[in-house]
């Protein structure tokens, strides 16, 4: 009938609009006015525990907060991408950025001079769009740095594949068609669409993407490092600290690494040289790959911190691709108790959790002061924590 009866006999028909209390599950008919939650303004710093307009309930998140603080071992740290985030986590009490995604800095407008560089025909062109890119790197990087105040920040270098920032390839192929059934200019369009082509992977996830872009594109790697370095360098002029920490993603040799750590190195030296700064930088990797965590006494030999990438662990040691098998099969795995639960959710300690603690193990013999950290939807999970 398009209509519901709530337990005190008020009829709502579909249409009537209702407000929800996300926190008590109460419902209201109406519009109830939303109000800022009280605790979500306690994090943020603007309402004290010893305010007049505290209630209990923001002076006991603040009384478990401060134990929580006095008696954990663990760091939290952020995941943040723009200035924003980084303020916010650390109002939050995030001990530093974990992860600072550098993909998200090439969308919007930036995406047209990825576009460019992809279809770069030579290194002269492909440099041009590098030096337009850098500045804007640049920037990003002062504002997160500053808004950090210190604090350490993990960048992870380009990660995803070249593709995923180029136009979707049936999108590209109509447009192209139409513009040739009306007689329309389409030359860039048609060079975009074989470049897509060109890049076409039948499984991305395993293919030109992480350390692999920074060998075989030249210059890209060395534009975010240098990028960083200047961010660094002008934070730092402007009398704050910047703490960077640069990780190279999907590493699974040691050679890889070490080609991208020195040519890494020589752009932090001579940034260091031409501003006289003082750039505190340390180069790690994420330990996403079975052979990297099996590996992982070599390359602790070239990397000064490992953070554990849990989700693509899990990927590569189940075969799973998560994309397409959780909703093909993971609860039918469930039913017949193949699966506790998904490992996705929680750490597979017998296989992805044993490659971790032989990577911590090897790791940490081949260079003691090794800092580990796990960047992965497992760090959410208290189960997977306490592992």
């Amino acid at each position: 009938a398009r209509r519901f009866t709530a337990p005190g006999g008020l009829v709502v028909e579909e249409g009537d609009l209702i407000s929800i209390d996300g926190s008590t599950g109460a419902i209201y008919t109406g519009e109830v006015p939303v109000a800022p939650s009280p605790v979500v303004e306690y994090f943020e710093g603007r309402l004290g525990p010893d305010s007049s307009h505290a209630d209990e309930l923001v002076r006991a998140v603040h009384r478990i907060m401060a134990w929580a603080d006095d008696k954990r071992d663990l760091y939290v740290r952020a995941n943040a991408d723009t200035p924003d985030d980084a303020a916010r986590a650390r109002r939050f009490g995030a001990q530093g950025i974990g992860l600072c995604r550098t993909e998200h800095m090439f969308l919007g407008e930036r995406r047209t001079l990825v576009e460019r560089l992809i279809l770069a025909e030579d290194d002269s062109e492909r440099r041009k769009v590098l030096a337009e890119l850098l500045p804007m790197q640049r920037d990003d990087f002062v504002g997160i740095l500053t808004a950090m105040g210190g604090l350490p920040v993990t960048v992870r270098l380009l990660d995803p594949p070249l593709h995923e920032f180029l136009p979707d390839l049936t999108e590209l192929s109509v447009r192209v068609a139409v513009a040739e059934a009306r007689g329309e200019e389409h030359e860039n369009d048609l060079r975009l669409l074989q470049a897509v082509h060109k890049l076409h992977e039948q499984n991305p996830m395993l293919g030109l993407r992480g350390v692999r872009l920074g060998l075989v594109v030249p210059g890209l790697f060395i534009m975010q490092v240098r990028a960083i370095a200047e961010a660094a360098a002008q934070v730092a002029k402007a009398g704050g600290v910047a703490r960077v920490e640069i990780m190279v993603p999907l590493v699974g040799a040691v050679q890889e690494l070490e080609i991208i750590r020195d040519e890494a190195r020589a752009v932090l030296d001579e940034v260091t040289e031409t501003t006289g700064a003082d750039i505190r930088a340390l180069i790690g990797t994420m330990i996403e790959l079975p052979r990297a965590a099996l590996t992982a006494g070599q390359i602790a030999e070239a990397a000064e911190f490992f953070s554990f990438g849990t989700n693509d662990l899990t990927q590569t040691v189940w075969g799973f691709s998560r994309d397409d098998v959780e909703a093909a099969f993971f609860s039918a795995y469930l039913d017949r108790g193949i699966f506790g639960v998904s490992p996705f959710e929680t750490l597979d300690r017998d296989g992805v959790g044993r490659l971790v603690q032989l990577a911590t193990r090897e790791g940490r013999a081949a260079r003691p002061a090794l800092k580990l950290g796990v960047c992965g939807e497992h760090g959410g999970d208290p189960e997977s924590v306490q592992f």
